[in-house]
């Protein structure tokens, strides 16, 4: 048979093949080159195309593009990847802290210390009833020792012989038993005679002390003896919280309660569906499990149904805290599972309750976070916003925050509790140099003059800080040295509202309030002027967005939603799983803190309460009163009333006149400049910008020709400028 024969034969195979079962006659050859990647298996494909086809078009199998590729490397060598393991540290992480080796060195003595005292306090109680309890145990010593002589616990066994009416055993337990029973007998008999030999040798010789110890000895070993199961003679001291060991099961359980598809579906094929990557182990009073969970399972999603993943491990909602990892995958699972809910758990004593000052450019302990670890935070070079629903303890946080501040001798306190409930008098009425409590009107105008005051003493600051040698403020910045230097009045000033929202919404002076106070988080820090702001409605109007994109640090109790927790905790937070809508109704003090330069953590604040306020206020005052910083309301001094000091809808009218309708923002400021050198000295467009917002004046895009070009700038409508004049003055008119 020719080639052309074998060929039309193959063909006519391949043919009825097709019809009768719908299978194909595969070319063995062609295939192994497509496997292969061959370049002979490229021009077959073309080859065989049809006319007019590519070979990327044809049907035929040798057409397939691989694209998994069996000669490409699986992945960095062995040294590639040893570069880029994670090593895990030797020494752990909370012996490396001196503090919180202190922290957990001071518990261990501390239980100690109580174990010690409470039994102490109770020996005598001990003693007594050991010995009531002695001619119990004497008699069942006795008891137990003529059963022992007499071979009690085989009777049993032999009297099962003689049910079965066997001889032989019976013969042979019957040897052993009165073999057993002569030498117990003898041992009995000469311990007998060694003990009573022994007390005589006691009674006649030994001194009178030793005695005594050895009858209280033996009495307490009769007392113990005959002491009841249901009725200890000594009770513990310290009752230790009984928490279930975390195991891989419980785990797995837990994930698989939660509902989530993914999740479900491996475990249903016999599958985990949890990769642990480390093991199970001890992190502080709790467990830490880690691990990845399957593709496209994030960890939002386990903390969107964190009280079924507590039911499913059977732990009350505190004790269940699932975590993100900033530098891993989002689905990178943190569990940590705490022996005490975390609302409930004792906190270690809080360092500066009795004694002790601040430095406000260091961080300072302030709460505690699920593992019982001290967490700090650094009040200088910071604008702070406090947001949660009411009752979740926000006012005190604050508080908690200005009785730091006020152990800063060298701090100025600034204090407005906008609520009225008198929260802040322990700091404000002791130590504040500014004070108010209400929403009435002599609070607001209170408020609104000592604004206007912080507003000047920024630009004051501004200069003095400009016209320091590099030398000695290379930053540009408020220093510890330079606040130490009184002369140049450089000073910390800590500016807190309670409720800030009253300020805002104000009829007549929230566009001003507004204007300064984002003047002050955005230019304050470096200054040395802390702005910390707490409120129960974290919207855009208690919380204009220009001071929340601003605030550097954030604490955000319990929330309801998704924007109250994003306009406190930065936008996206709830997306990337920091959601403070998790916390209980219990889980007062307990928050998000963002700050610090690192991620979002959860603290739970030290509580203070009122009469601990007070006393940590007085201490504070009798520093100031050392120093001779204490001034204004803590002294009983009225201040100063200071106006507005300028009308900047009126100035821009004023350096723009009527046949310039729109001008470039540059050529106002340096009008501006012009006008009151004072005032807008160092103003740019974006700070134009900023000051024309609260106003509700936004820039337009103004063409100039140039050279003969047109060159668009952002700048002012004058019309605009006007308007806003006239329905201010109208409403003024009105009111």
């Amino acid at each position: 048979m020719n080639h052309d024969d074998e060929n039309e034969l193959f063909k006519r195979l391949e043919a009825d093949l097709a019809t009768d079962s719908g299978a194909e006659v595969v070319d063995l050859g062609k295939a192994r080159s497509a496997r292969t990647g061959s370049p002979d298996s490229v021009t077959d494909s073309s080859a065989d195309s049809e006319p007019g086809q590519s070979g990327s078009e044809s049907d035929a199998p040798a057409n397939r593009v691989m694209v998994d590729q069996p000669t490409a490397p699986a992945g960095p060598g062995y040294l590639g990847r040893l570069l880029s393991a994670k090593r895990r540290a030797v020494v752990p992480e909370w012996l490396k802290s001196t503090a919180e080796l202190k922290t957990a060195t001071g518990w261990v003595a501390r239980h100690y210390a109580h174990v010690a005292g409470y039994h102490g306090l109770r020996a005598p109680v001990y003693a007594a009833r050991l010995t009531l309890q002695a001619p119990t145990g004497a008699a069942k010593f006795v008891g137990g020792t003529l059963r022992w002589m007499a071979d009690r616990e085989g009777e049993p066994v032999r009297a099962a012989a003689v049910r079965r009416e066997d001889a032989a055993e019976y013969l042979k337990l019957s040897r052993q038993r009165d073999g057993r029973v002569r030498l117990r007998t003898l041992v009995a008999v000469l311990a007998l005679f060694v003990g009573v030999g022994a007390a005589l040798a006691i009674y006649v010789l030994a001194p009178g002390w030793l005695q005594v110890v050895s009858v209280g000895a033996v009495v307490m070993a009769l007392g113990y003896a005959g002491r009841k199961a249901d009725d200890p003679v000594i009770h513990r001291a310290v009752e230790l919280p009984k928490a279930t060991k975390l195991t891989s099961d419980i785990v797995l359980r837990a994930l698989g309660a939660l509902g989530i598809p993914a999740i479900n579906s491996a475990q249903a094929k016999g599958r985990d569906g949890f990769e642990f990557t480390a093991p199970i182990t001890r992190d502080g009073p709790g467990w830490r499990a880690e691990g990845n969970l399957p593709y496209g399972v994030t960890v939002t999603d386990i903390i969107e149904r964190r009280e079924r993943l507590a039911s499913g491990l059977r732990r009350p909602l505190g004790c269940v805290w699932p975590e993100a990892v900033p530098d891993e995958h989002t689905g990178h699972l943190v569990l940590w599972v705490g022996d005490q809910d975390m609302s409930r758990a004792s906190q270690p004593k809080w360092p500066l309750l009795k004694a002790g000052s601040v430095d406000l450019f260091k961080p300072v302990a302030y709460g505690t976070d699920q593992r019982g670890r001290w967490v700090e935070a650094t009040l200088m070079y910071i604008a702070g916003v406090i947001g949660a629903i009411p009752r979740m303890g926000k006012t005190f946080l604050l508080r908690l925050l200005l009785l730091i501040a006020a152990l800063d001798p060298r701090a100025e306190l600034h204090t407005y509790d906008m609520k009225g409930t008198g929260d802040l008098d322990p700091v404000g009425n002791a130590v504040s140099h500014r004070h108010a409590a209400g929403d009435d009107d002599e609070s607001i105008v209170y408020c609104l003059n000592d604004c206007r005051a912080l507003r000047e003493e920024l630009r004051r600051r501004t200069k003095v800080i400009r016209s320091l040698p590099r030398d000695i403020c290379p930053e540009s910045k408020v220093t510890s040295e330079l606040a130490d230097k009184r002369s140049l009045g450089l000073h910390p000033i800590v500016f807190a509202v309670d409720e800030c929202q009253v300020l805002f919404e104000h009829a007549e002076h929230g566009k001003e309030f507004e204007e300064i106070i984002t003047d002050l988080v955005k230019r304050g820090p470096a200054t040395g002027i802390v702005v910390l702001l707490a409120t129960q409605r974290p919207d855009a109007k208690a919380l204009p967005t220009g001071i929340s994109a601003n605030a550097s640090a954030r604490w955000c109790l319990k929330v309801m939603g998704q924007l109250e927790n994003d306009m406190v905790l930065g936008t996206s937070a709830y997306k990337r799983g920091v959601r403070a809508t998790m916390f209980a109704w219990a889980d007062k003090g307990i928050h998000y803190f963002v700050g610090e330069g690192s991620d979002a953590r959860i603290v739970r604040s030290i509580y203070v309460d009122g009469r601990d306020a007070e006393a940590i206020g007085a201490r504070a005052r009798t520093m100031r009163e050392k120093l001779g910083t204490l001034s204004g309301h803590a002294l009983g001094e009225e201040p100063e009333r200071v106006d507005a000091g300028y009308d900047l809808l009126a100035d821009i009218l004023a350096v723009v006149p009527a046949d310039e309708p729109k001008v470039w923002s540059e050529t106002v400021v340096a009008r501006l400049a012009d006008l009151r050198p004072e005032v807008y000295d160092g103003w740019d467009p974006e700070a134009l910008s900023a000051a024309l917002k609260p106003q509700g004046i936004g820039t337009i895009q103004v063409g100039r020709r140039v050279n003969g070009k047109v060159v668009n700038r952002r700048g002012i409508d004058r019309s605009h400028i006007t308007a806003a004049i006239a329905e201010r003055d109208g409403k003024r008119d009105a009111g």
